[in-house]
């Protein structure tokens, strides 16, 4: 049986993610849903962002829709962002951030690309502290070898499953060479098993001058936890948007689709939210983890074909905007066309 564990999480998340499992279910009507808890609101009721139930729930499943969740910005004694948390715990070591083109008019023709990021460490690890009485913050950036080599071979895996031809990786080991010299070292040692993929490598400051003159030289990228999602926002900006921007994080039989987009509490509760990041992300899901690529196809041409149409959200066409629910129905009426 094929379950997923659905956690809407805060703000939009719990209108754009009911919009993803409508799609799911009339494309993919053997999906079991379980649905979980996690998130800001999840952490004032319970005192943790995680609850032991929620984490339980989405091992037993190995597939898991995850909206969005809303983080203060202060510190709260004991809050942590559950979204990099589930992902460490469950292993999802690598994220998947594709950007291609959608018929809207922020969206650049023919760009086709695919960020993947490094998920469990760098400066995410969140080893921080203060010293000098508060005056001096120190994070600690964690890269290891098996962390580098198990994402780098996932991702000439992926690169050659999917019909990629080029990988670049991105790193500063011009300056951090303990770390990033480590990635570029491991990634490049990995890239010799694989000699029908081109591979290059760029500073991640001139890859991000790349990612905003040229997207076009872009097939796929590796990189660390922390280059991969700056460079994968400034991505999702040539596929419309982030509203738009689906990714998948995956690990060894694991994954967690999670729409790009944060919780947006300014339009939260409205029904003008835009669901086609979380929709693209359950195409994610079914291509490359349940290994329905024939479904993905279906929901990403629906998806594609209701924006060639006008239909937009507001983000998209403030005077013409459908809602949430009108949205997801257009989609829903392509889908099996």
């Amino acid at each position: 049986m094929v379950r997923l564990c659905v956690i809407e999480g805060d703000g939009i998340g719990r209108e754009v993610v009911p919009a993803a499992v409508r799609v799911l279910q009339a494309a993919f009507p053997e999906v079991e849903i379980v649905t979980a808890e996690a998130g800001w609101d999840t952490f004032q009721a319970q005192q943790t962002a995680l609850p032991d139930s929620t984490l339980a729930l989405a091992r037993e499943c190995g597939a898991v829709l995850f909206g969005a969740a809303a983080s203060p910005p202060y510190p709260v004694e004991g809050y942590f962002v559950p979204g990099v948390r589930l992902r460490r715990e469950l292993q999802t070591y690598a994220n998947l951030r594709p950007t291609s083109y959608l018929p809207v008019p922020t969206a650049k023709p023919d760009v086709d690309l695919l960020v993947v990021r490094e998920n469990t460490e760098d400066v995410y690890v969140q080893r921080e502290h203060t010293e000098d009485a508060g005056e001096i913050g120190v994070s600690e950036k964690i890269i290891s070898r098996a962390a580098t080599e198990r994402v780098a071979r996932r991702t000439f895996e992926l690169a050659r499953a999917i019909g990629r031809e080029k990988v670049t990786i991105v790193h500063k080991a011009s300056v951090l060479t303990q770390t990033d010299g480590l990635f570029r070292r491991v990634a490049l040692e990995v890239a010799q098993n694989y000699p029908d993929i081109d591979t290059d490598e760029l500073l991640v400051d001139t890859a991000a001058y790349w990612m905003v003159k040229d997207p076009l030289r872009f097939d796929v990228l590796l990189t660390p936890n922390l280059y991969g999602d700056i460079l994968s926002d400034m991505a999702a900006a040539w596929g419309g948007g982030l509203g738009l921007a689906p990714s998948l994080n995956i690990g060894d039989g694991v994954a967690i689709a999670e729409p790009v987009h944060g919780c947006a509490p300014d339009i939260a509760g409205k029904n003008i939210a835009n669901p086609t990041a979380a929709i693209l992300s359950i195409a994610l899901l079914l291509r490359l983890h349940w290994g329905r690529g024939d479904l993905a196809g279906r929901i990403e041409a629906a998806v594609q074909t209701a924006l060639a149409e006008g239909s937009h959200t507001a983000d998209i066409h403030p005077e013409k905007a459908l809602t949430t629910v009108a949205f997801t129905d257009r989609v829903l009426e392509f889908l099996w066309r």
